[in-house]
């Protein structure tokens, strides 16, 4: 199967191959480049020979000189960013050339590539696109060319950690978000085990990037697979035109508040070499490095999402509530969730009442690591066959620390991603074969090790017990109840692992390099904790190839594609294991190793109509998955331009998402509840899709046996579970086998330039449906004392789901299913840019995203996880005076309910204000920047039990011998 999907590199070369051109004579042009209105020289403008490889830079006078083996007539390129690039064709010998280039305050009528897979100018981009090019991204005030990627219209950035950033769009938003892809020269970053792409822990330097391109909402019907909330593409620099020597020191500080961690020292150091060889300059290369090191955010938000009003805590007895209230479940606090729930009855005021405790758990600030790096490394090297086909390998490696969340909080701690890419491009094609190679390193789970760290103390019975026993004791001497529950903890937790001891420290490091999540694992002669450590290795194959059929086709613009991608996982006996062994086995390392796959290929018709004021697009694309039936992604788009000027576009798409390598696969035991993917192998043997009851169901008919037995002396919990009314209120699972997550996509928008090129508007509004949406629904399989399963339904299975009998008559599923609604979701952007006065410019964007409401509760909840309003706000002059530029931008999004299975909470609404300037030193072929983000340190933090973000203040030194080719 690899050799297959590799043999597609190879497929499109003799097919579009060309032949080398004819003999061509040493030609010599020279000439001046000034600025438009000042009469100014322009130095390093980029003078380059349209279709060819030969190029050249202007001096600091302006001047240039260009000497190649040409053929007349031929057309020079003349570029440089913030001014209009212009085309002058060369017939003849001539006399020295004047070239004046206007400048550019507003780009709009870029070059694009993502939105259709072939070059076209963004005005007439038949969807919602972005691009940041390398102007945009030196002047951002952002602290790096990835943290922009917030400021762009439509995009919303979710922090996890000071290294791991990830973008979303259009809602449904989560910090492991597999429903948006990010490509790096054709490669996609996602870490198949992690289900991710790792922000840019492997992606481009500062010194290489190129553009990025926002596709925001459905791009699957050209790019299949994870993409139905959108992408990003981002593009580095060729080795055959950015030449020389760059070298980048960034160092800032955070914290400088000193209310979570110290004040500390950010620092990033960047190279980049490159360099063309021989006189023909066929062979290139490059080479890149960097380095980050810094103090990571600090998650300390305490929020209790198990308040005393839930039946889950003690909704009878109001002094147990605020910080009282011994049943909390703290957003960043770990062990003291579901799984480290004790029940305890006594005694009290004349009645036999049952009280939920938790155990005390670990906060996170204890069990995480401050420092935080990522290393990256990339080199290529490339080859012209012609001036108009090259081939071409580069590895990239990329080692990242930080905090990641899925299902619970991860410590990232040495995860490394290797990627090795084999590539040939052509004018009107590419094909490439690449490869990545994922290792988790020595990272772990925080919730199995503050379970852990706590089950080292007792077990959640004996704690209970020691609990019990204390409690009795001080409500007999006349304490009161929400003090005597401290009391009776302060005592149950005697001899627990205090952080910051010695003790503590070995215990954790025993934990976090134990690769078994299960609590209270033992092996032969002494008793070990369970683990928490997330060892996840995989491979991905990959394989796709593009063609541009062109002027092959006379009647209309046709582009064709096809992919093949292979997932490798290797068993590690917890997050994933081999389903051919017998279930008493499954959870022993090693095994055979774990294949997922798919194949797709599409094809795209455009059509011009009414002199080239019409185009229509048309594309349709299969994929298939083994695991699935065939599926179709059909998208039809046009573009209308009015006067020359104003670009209305309308589009329809169908996107389909198969499940990510975790929620198709995983068989993870966290907590005593095995989170499991939703395909029908995993679930044989288990039958937690069809004989289970569900989690919420189990808490409401709890509540009501404690609340019949607490109003009726006498009776015990089992009679009163068998009542009708009260086990009506289990909730049958019956979970369909998992499918592919559907979108239908429609979206109308409006790009212009007006005032002479000084305006820009970019409108757009989508209305989404998403069908059969994947997520996470907690469920319990009923068992009889004999530990066998027995039907949901049955006396049995009803006392089963009694609180006491959780540890030894239930067996608990987190299961990846598909939602029984509908959801529907629909917003609209706005953006402007205005070039008000000489090279001043002001600009904006406003984004509204929302989500319809649906009558019935879903088996889960999806989490839409999108403000209603964001927006940001732009002024800067990239010259004020001569090589001094400076740029702002004030962010604000609204209040907006965030919901995952980790946490449930309101994010509040916050505004921060970002900054810079920035001093070019032409002499020394250097920039100075200074900036600030957040810079009025403005704490905030961004989804429930996310980090707390504070100010980051910055001066980066740019040295760029970079030679424009």
């Amino acid at each position: 199967m690899k050799h297959a999907y590799a043999s597609l590199l190879p497929a499109l070369v003799l097919a579009s191959a060309t032949s080398l051109h004819a003999q061509d004579a040493l030609i010599s042009v020279s000439g001046t480049v000034r600025e438009k209105g000042t009469q100014e020289p322009l130095p390093g403008v980029s003078i380059s020979v349209k279709g060819g490889s030969a190029g050249t830079l202007s001096d600091q006078n302006g001047q240039f000189a260009l000497k190649a083996k040409l053929r007349f007539p031929f057309t020079l390129v003349f570029n440089i960013l913030g001014y209009e690039a212009r085309e002058l064709e060369i017939a003849s010998g001539s006399q020295p050339i004047a070239m004046q280039l206007e400048s550019k305050a507003v780009a709009m009528n870029e070059v694009v590539v993502s939105a259709s897979r072939v070059e076209e100018s963004r005005l007439k981009s038949p969807v919602a696109i972005e691009k940041l090019d390398i102007r945009a991204i030196k002047e951002t005030p952002a602290p790096s060319f990835y943290d922009a990627l917030e400021n762009v219209k439509g995009v919303q950035m979710t922090t996890s950690s000071l290294t791991f950033k990830v973008p979303n769009t259009r809602g449904f938003n989560i910090p492991n978000n597999f429903r948006f892809m990010q490509l790096v020269d054709g490669v996609d970053m996602q870490a198949a085990t992690l289900g991710v792409p790792l922000g840019n822990a492997i992606g481009p330097t500062e010194l290489d990037i190129a553009s990025v391109e926002i596709t925001p909402g459905a791009a699957s019907a050209l790019y299949g697979m994870n993409a139905i909330n959108g992408m990003a593409n981002l593009t580095t620099k060729s080795p055959f035109s950015y030449q020389g020597l760059s070298v980048y020191q960034k160092v800032g500080v955070n914290h400088v508040d000193g209310q979570d961690r110290d004040p500390s020292v950010l620092t990033e150091t960047a190279v980049r070499w490159a360099q063309a060889l021989g006189g023909a300059q066929r062979w290139a290369y490059k080479v890149n490095l960097s380095y980050l090191r810094g103090t990571d955010w600090l998650s300390d938000t305490q929020n209790d999402q198990n308040p005393q009003n839930l039946s889950s805590a003690n909704p009878r007895f109001p002094e147990l509530s605020g910080t009282n209230n011994p049943a909390a479940d703290l957003w960043n606090r770990y062990g003291d969730d579901n799984a480290g729930n004790v029940s305890i009855t006594i005694p009290y005021q004349g009645r036999t009442e049952t009280f939920n405790i938790r155990r005390t758990g670990y906060y996170e600030r204890d069990l995480t690591n401050p420092i935080v790096r990522n290393i990256k490394a990339d080199a290529s090297l490339h080859y012209k066959l012609t001036d108009k086909l090259e081939l071409s390998y580069g590895y990239r490696f990329g080692l990242m620390d930080g905090v990641f969340q899925r299902g619970n909080k991860i410590q990232l701690d040495g995860v490394t991603v290797q990627n090795h890419k084999l590539e040939l491009r052509g004018q009107d094609f590419t094909a490439r074969a690449y490869l990545l190679v994922e290792n988790t390193g020595d990272s772990y789970n925080l919730n199995p090790l503050a379970l852990n760290l706590d089950l080292q103390n007792g077990s959640n019975a004996a704690w209970g017990a020691k609990f019990r026993t204390e409690l009795q004791s001080r409500l007999s001497a006349g304490v009161p109840l929400a003090e005597a529950m401290r009391q009776a903890r302060t005592v149950a937790d005697a001899g627990r692992a205090v952080p910051g001891t010695a003790a503590f420290d070995a215990l954790k490091n025993q934990i976090t390099s134990t690769n078994n999540w299960d609590s209270g694992v033992n092996v032969p002669g002494a008793p070990i904790p369970g683990g928490a450590a997330l060892t996840q290795r995989s491979r991905t194959y990959h394989a796709d190839a593009l063609w541009n059929l062109g002027p092959r086709v006379k009647f209309v613009d046709v582009v064709v594609g096809a992919d093949a991608r292979l997932y490798e996982v290797i068993p590690d006996g917890n997050n994933f294991v081999d389903f051919s062994r017998p279930l008493s086995e499954r959870t022993q390392p090693g095994g055979r190793n774990q294949y997922y796959q798919k194949i797709g290929g599409f094809g795209q018709a455009t059509k011009r109509l009414l002199q080239d004021r019409l185009k229509l697009t048309a594309s349709l694309r299969l994929d298939y998955n083994p695991e699935f039936d065939p599926k179709l992604n059909p998208r039809v788009a046009a573009v209308y331009t009015l006067a020359a000027k104003h670009n209305f576009r309308a589009s329809y798409q169908n996107g389909w998402r198969f499940p990510s390598l975790f929620e198709a696969l995983s068989f993870v035991n966290n907590g005593n509840v095995r989170r499991v993917g939703g395909l029908a192998r995993v679930n044989e043997g288990l039958n937690y899709l069809d004989n289970s009851y569900t989690l919420a169901s189990i808490s409401t008919f709890n509540a009501a046996v404690n609340a019949y037995v607490a109003a009726n002396t006498g009776t015990t919990a089992s009679q009163a579970a068998l009542r009708p009314e009260i086990r009506s209120l289990l909730q049958v699972g019956n979970l369909p086998t998992e499918q592919p997550e559907q979108i239908n996509a429609y979206e109308v928008g409006y790009r212009s330039v007006l005032l002479d090129n000084r305006l820009s508007i970019d409108a757009d509004a989508y209305y989404n449906i998403y069908s059969g949406f994947l997520g996470q629904v907690e469920v319990s399989v009923p068992k009889n004392a004999s530990g066998q399963q027995v039907p949901v339904g049955s006396d049995e299975a009803v006392l089963a789901a009694l609180a006491a009998n959780r540890a030894a008559r239930q067996d608990r599923y987190r299961v990846y299913t598909n939602a029984r609604n509908n959801y529907h979701s629909y917003g609209a952007t706005l953006g402007l840019t205005y070039n008000f006065y000489q090279k001043f410019t002001l600009g904006g964007n406003v984004n509204y995203n929302a989500l319809s409401d649906n009558q019935e509760a879903d088996i889960f909840v999806t989490g839409f996880n999108t403000p209603h309003w964001v927006t940001n706000v732009t002024f800067g002059n990239r010259a004020i005076v001569r090589n001094v530029g400076f740029n702002v931008v004030w962010r604000r999004q609204s209040t907006f309910t965030w919901e995952s299975p980790l946490a449930n909470g309101r994010v509040p609404a916050y505004q921060t204000v970002d900054a810079q300037v920035n001093v070019r030193v032409p002499s020394l072929k250097s920039t100075i920047k200074v900036g600030g983000a957040n810079l009025f340190n403005n704490r905030y933090f961004q989804y429930a039990a996310g980090p707390t973000i504070g100010g980051l203040y910055y001066v980066a030194l740019t040295f760029d011998n970079t030679v424009l080719r």
